[in-house]
């Protein structure tokens, strides 16, 4: 449909009663509005142009085409002839310009009787033959969740190339029998393979579409789009991969006719709003030479402005100009941010000079990282040496803070209570009792109790016999416990005596902590030798057996002292608050919230089992301080419905989180309502 010849408006707009600032703002947001402002294809015009007047000798013009009536190479031509006429005007002269041999409806008219038949027939039946079996979408990381709908929203980033790097990527596809933008599009395919964790890579390229010389004085819109493979399989040197590159490039441009939107057509990928089909990144080689305008009477210069839209997740475009090359990254603002952009420029670039220093090198041998993100990652980011005691098992560290603080609280359950010292005397005298036993290092003593100070004195007689523990939950199934027992030979089970019914048949010796109390008060109140060492097993305990059956996973006193030290430091308890313990034994995170202020010298509440989130809300709400607390993400979820959150305004704790993935929005809620609270994602 073409429209009539018809009068062209060219709208003033007079900025030049405005200050200089104010000027100047005005027409970068004219600017702005004017690229943002939509086309209506259906009544058009598809071409506007405004001029905006700052002074008696300063203006700027815009021209906006619409790129279903234009593409890059109609820009030159634009530019050309606008300077023709221009100066034929002002010399009162008539156009200079030729009439066109042929119009865009003549090459429309060609490509619709061409392209159909046996025609069409080749080139639909070469793009389904290469793109078979091509994966739906290119997995990059993203900075933010992909939108279910795609906005369009975008910016750019420019980049540039040193003249030695650009000379020498040119030399480089010379000596390959290959193009600069064959070398180019195998070291884009490289790094898009190494972010996404991906060895088929598919990305689309414009091609120009004007293939007769009759087409190229003419506006229009001729580009086509290519879908290109790349395949990055095998670990392939990187000349084998530009000789890969090459072999599809020239398939691609024998079948270039086929449009983007017929292909799309013919192959109906499975329509999905979020991204586009066929493919999300893009990559061109801009090497049409660049016309510059040159109007009499006028010193002319680039206004520029920036983009605010991206039709692809990610678009590379180079530009050859004279010595260096240089470009641009335009990407979708609603998936990475600019520093993420940034980095993956660096390394582009980085990954660039490595393929010329050494081109025949394997593909997952490229440097990626500069020097700089190298030191971060391998040495910065690794000094994570630290002083620890080493040498240390984990009830030592209690026993010493024992004897600095022994009148100081240790534990409180409900209305009662032990003291450092007295936690201390009674977990001896059980571990003389587990020795008598036979209970010593690498030997698993189950220990099936309810949530009260005589777990605490149980976990720890274990340990100071030199035994390690395995928590049984009293709430599992009869047969897990039996499958868990058996399965780390347990030789002692220490329990509660209203517990026993609800334990398998077991070969070894029952240990009753209540039952039993009065025999064993009559050991030795002082440690015996326990014979345990940071290599010896501190605890054994099971996964939650859903992937198969339960696997007991073995824990050493070296490793627990690491981890001990580190959390005292780093979640530092603040006297005179406690810590809470609302998750059972059975649960690894419940080490944090449980030993580590035991050997610190703080005091721990033990909430009571299946009302956890009742009393620490009820807690909350009398405005009782605590100073540590270990919960899942989704404790926090019911807490955050169950009381207002306002209760934890003041809170000045350290909340540890683990077990679960923690969403974002969850982290946003709790640092507004909770800014005093420092919270940790383990």
């Amino acid at each position: 449909m073409i429209d009539a010849p018809g009068e062209f408006r060219l709208d003033v707009v007079d900025l030049s009663g405005l200050g200089e600032e104010e000027r100047e703002a005005e027409a970068r947001r004219l600017i702005r509005e004017d690229a943002a402002r939509p086309f209506d294809l259906a009544a058009g015009p598809l071409l506007r142009a405004k001029l905006l007047r700052l002074g008696a000798g300063e203006h700027v013009a815009l021209v906006n085409m619409h790129h279903i009536v234009s593409d890059g190479w109609s820009q030159g031509v634009l530019i050309r002839e606008i300077g023709a006429l221009y100066a034929a005007n002002v010399a009162g002269r008539p156009s200079p310009l030729a009439e066109l041999p042929i119009q865009y409806a003549d090459y429309a008219l060609w490509q619709r009787e061409w392209l159909q038949g046996e025609a069409l027939a080749r080139q639909v039946e070469y793009w389904k033959d290469r793109l078979s079996g091509a994966p739906a979408a290119l997995a990059l990381p993203t900075d933010r969740p992909r939108p279910a709908v795609q906005s369009f929203r975008g910016a750019v980033l420019p980049f540039g190339l040193s003249a030695e790097l650009s000379s020498g990527l040119v030399d480089l596809s010379r000596r390959s029998g290959a193009t600069l933008y064959m070398v180019l599009l195998a070291a884009f395919s490289v790094l898009l393979g190494r972010y996404s964790g991906q060895e088929d890579i598919v990305v689309g390229s414009p091609i120009a579409g004007r293939r007769r010389a009759e087409l190229e004085g003419l506006i229009g819109f001729f580009v086509n789009t290519l879908v290109l493979r790349t395949d990055l399989s095998g670990a392939p040197r990187f000349g084998e991969l530009v000789g890969r590159v090459k072999e599809a490039a020239l398939g691609a441009y024998a079948h270039q006719d086929l449009p983007f939107e017929k292909l799309v057509e013919e192959l109906q990928p499975v329509r999905d709003l979020s991204r586009q089909p066929l493919f999300q990144v893009s990559f061109a080689l801009q090497n049409v030479p660049q016309e510059t305008l040159e109007l009499p009477g006028l010193q002319l210069s680039h206004a520029g402005g920036s983009a605010v839209t991206s039709k692809f997740d990610l678009s590379l475009h180079v530009f050859e100009s004279g010595d260096e090359l240089h470009g641009i990254v335009e990407y979708a603002t609603d998936l990475f941010d600019g520093g993420t952009i940034a980095r993956l420029i660096g390394h582009f670039r980085t990954l660039l000079e490595g393929i010329v220093a050494a081109p025949e090198s394997p593909i997952s041998e490229l440097p990626l990282l500069s020097a700089a993100e190298r030191h971060r990652l391998l040495v910065e980011w690794n000094a994570t040496a630290a002083a620890y005691p080493r040498e240390k098992c984990v009830h030592e560290l209690f026993a010493a803070q024992a004897a600095r603080t022994p009148e100081a609280v240790a534990v409180v359950f409900e209305d009662r209570q032990l003291s450092y010292g007295e936690l201390d005397r009674r977990s001896n005298q059980l571990a003389h009792h587990l020795r008598g036993l036979g209970v010593g290092p690498e030997t698993v003593v189950g220990l099936c109790v309810e949530r009260s100070l005589e777990m605490v004195v149980g976990l720890l007689g274990i340990l100071k016999a030199g035994g390690a523990y395995l928590p049984l939950d009293p709430r599992y199934p009869r047969e897990r416990l039996a499958y868990m027992l058996a399965d780390a030979c347990c030789l002692v089970v220490v329990t509660q005596a209203g517990l026993t019914a609800q334990l398998p048949q077991h070969e070894g010796a029952v240990v009753c902590l209540d039952a039993a109390w009065a025999e064993i008060a009559r050991q030795p109140a002082s440690a015996p030798a326990s014979g345990a060492g940071p290599d010896n097993l501190a605890y054994v305990i099971y996964t939650s057996g859903s992937t198969g059956k339960p696997k007991g996973v073995m824990v050493r006193h070296g490793g627990v002292t690491n981890y001990l030290d580190y959390a005292s430091t780093t979640y530092a308890v603040a006297a005179p608050s406690r810590a809470l313990v609302s998750t059972p034994l059975s649960f690894d995170a419940t080490l944090t919230s449980l030993i580590v202020p035991l050997v610190s010298g703080q005091p721990t509440r033990l909430l009571p089992d299946n009302e956890e989130l009742d009393a620490l809300g009820a807690m909350l709400r009398a405005g009782d301080n605590f100073g540590l607390l270990k919960v899942t993400p989704t404790h926090l979820d019911v807490l955050k419905q169950t009381m207002p959150v306002s209760t934890f305004a003041e809170q000045r704790c350290a909340v540890v989180i683990g077990g679960e993935a923690l969403m974002a929005d969850t982290v946003q809620l709790w640092r507004q309502h909770a800014p005093q609270t420092r919270f940790f994602n383990e």
